[in-house]
């Protein structure tokens, strides 16, 4: 292992040709695909990897300047590439991370065979003429509380994002992770991802995308997935699932890995 997937935690599982490389969300850690790997490893190399700032790496390795942006994120994820010596892949990004592999694919659609996005958002303000579901006050109040007391804010925040009661295994999941971030650190990534806007980069997309949604997901409204398949250069497609929660491959496995698997097989032009 090199130097950036052992500050990640990379691991390649299966024994396929092509390359499949799943990045997780805020709060989460590469344990989030445990119910999807398994469907995997017969057919593809899988690529399992930490976001910089999960509660598995190491915080010193945490730079707050560079982090401040989501382009850190995608310059972790193409250096995670490049030492691998991967020539192409799939890349499956969950929450801000489709975004990350958005940037990654603007930067080096060569590596991309296709980006398949879950629960995805360019921006999460509303904005004139955009509903992205949060007003500024609602995220100062999140980051305020975050900030005051971050293990009673996980307690809160996890069972509202997964969309369930405390007793649900993804939830008690969801809270495990969250909470094996530093509480600094935290703050700092959900402000980097809640105050982004990539609305921009959408029509510097070239590789094709499948948008994969949630019906009801409290951080990512519905009307988004619509909102990338209208903006996105490339060609895309999208399915709503009938789930609820933000993390819906976690609380709905049974529901979302067959339509994972289906968009990770086929081709858009296969599907019109």
């Amino acid at each position: 292992m090199g130097v950036a997937a052992e500050a990640h935690n990379v691991k390649i599982l299966g024994s396929g040709t092509e390359y499949i490389v799943l990045g997780h969300g805020f709060g989460t850690d590469q344990s989030l695909w445990k119910h999807f790997v398994p469907y995997l490893v017969d057919d593809y190399r899988v690529v399992l990897y930490d976001n910089m700032g999960a509660g598995t790496t190491n915080p010193e390795f945490f730079d707050f300047d560079r982090y401040s942006t989501l382009e850190g994120y995608a310059s972790d994820l193409l250096a995670i590439l490049e030492e691998l010596q991967v020539e192409s892949c799939i890349f499956v990004g969950h929450s801000v991370s489709g975004m990350i592999g958005a940037i990654a694919s603007i930067a080096r659609p060569d590596l991309f065979t296709k980006l398949v996005m879950v629960g995805a958002s360019p921006r999460y303000l509303n904005d004139v003429d955009y509903y992205g579901g949060f007003e500024q006050e609602e995220l100062n109040q999140l980051f305020d509380a975050m900030a005051a007391n971050y293990k009673s804010w996980c307690s809160g925040f996890a069972p509202l994002v997964v969309g369930g009661d405390m007793e649900s295994v993804a939830v008690q999941e969801f809270s495990r992770t969250l909470f094996n971030m530093r509480p600094d650190i935290g703050l700092m990534v959900s402000r980097t991802i809640f105050q982004s806007d990539m609305r921009h980069i959408l029509n510097l997309v070239s590789v094709p995308c499948h948008i994969i949604q949630a019906e009801k997901d409290m951080a990512v409204p519905v009307v988004i997935s619509e909102y990338l398949h209208q903006n996105i250069a490339a060609q895309s497609i999208v399915e709503v699932v009938s789930t609820e929660g933000h993390l819906p491959q976690l609380s709905s496995p049974d529901i979302v890995i067959p339509v994972l698997l289906e968009h990770v097989q086929l081709e858009i032009e296969a599907r019109r």
